[in-house]
């Protein structure tokens, strides 16, 4: 079985508050880009992990394709499987790669073994894993609450729309775009604002880790603007970055980002 795990992007990233267990209490917009790892899960005689493209750092037993599995097998019987990521989305990015690989793992060993299991009863699994994990369950657009994982389902599409996403080869680590970060409520309303036509979001819709991140990372602010002068209607930084996108109405020409990782793509 191959599979496509796609990226997201995020529309509005608010961080309201701390929590008691550590987390950060945010409200956010998810949305679904065709930027996209490919994964194989095939019949084995014993459990095996194997990447390529993109180099991944780490102990087996800390990926989240491997916890996927492993979630699945404590209430279901699993035979070894062989699972093969070849890794394009980059990492560290705000993009959620890693949390579709195991969004997208789950959903293939349920096919594979046909565990009476839906895709919203796949949720407390996918919670396990990751924060944004449940997104990745649905192809839907979605606002999440709590740590990202309260989800609800949104009405607005981005489709037809030309995602140009620019990644500047380095990541941010969550650690680091989290430590900050000053929680405070936001001064719009995200759900409402999110239904406003795409050329107004830009005056009421923002990513609060761009206050912080941006002043010490500056080529980020710099790649932003680049957006809005190529004439993107909308343009801000993916989760806690590095991740810059732009939503264009026409096809845009990347050679002026040629020393960062470019995407583009319309979004369906």
């Amino acid at each position: 079985m191959v599979l496509f795990p796609n990226a997201k992007i995020n529309i509005g990233l608010y961080i309201t508050s701390k929590r008691p267990d550590g987390f950060h209490e945010l409200e956010t917009g998810f949305f679904h880009v065709p930027w996209t790892d490919v994964l194989e899960i095939t019949p084995s005689q014993q459990f095996e992990f194997s990447s390529s493209g993109l180099a991944i750092s780490g102990e087996m037993q800390n990926n989240l394709c491997f916890r996927a599995y492993q979630a699945l097998s404590k209430d279901f019987s699993l035979a070894p499987v062989h699972i093969h990521l070849h890794k394009i989305i980059p990492m560290g990015a705000g993009l959620g790669g890693g949390s579709s690989d195991a969004a997208f793992t789950l959903m293939g060993l349920r096919d594979i073994f046909e565990l009476p299991l839906s895709n919203d009863q796949l949720v407390p699994y996918a919670q396990q894993l990751g924060s944004d994990c449940a997104f990745f369950l649905n192809q839907q657009a979605q606002i999440g609450k709590g740590k990202g994982d309260e989800l609800s389902p949104l009405t607005c599409s981005l489709k037809g729309l030309h995602a140009v996403l620019i990644y500047p080869n380095f990541g941010i680590s969550t650690q680091e775009a989290y430590s900050q970060v000053k929680p405070k409520a936001p001064t719009y309303d995200l759900a409402e604002s999110i239904l406003l036509p795409v050329e107004q979001w830009k005056d009421y819709i923002s990513n609060d880790f761009e206050l912080s991140l941006f002043p010490k990372y500056p080529i980020l602010a710099e790649i932003k603007q680049d957006l809005y002068n190529h004439g993107a209607i909308y343009a801000a930084m993916s989760g806690s970055g590095s991740t810059l996108f732009g939503l264009f109405k026409k096809e845009v020409d990347l050679n002026q980002w040629a020393d960062s990782t470019c995407f583009q793509g319309i979004i369906s």
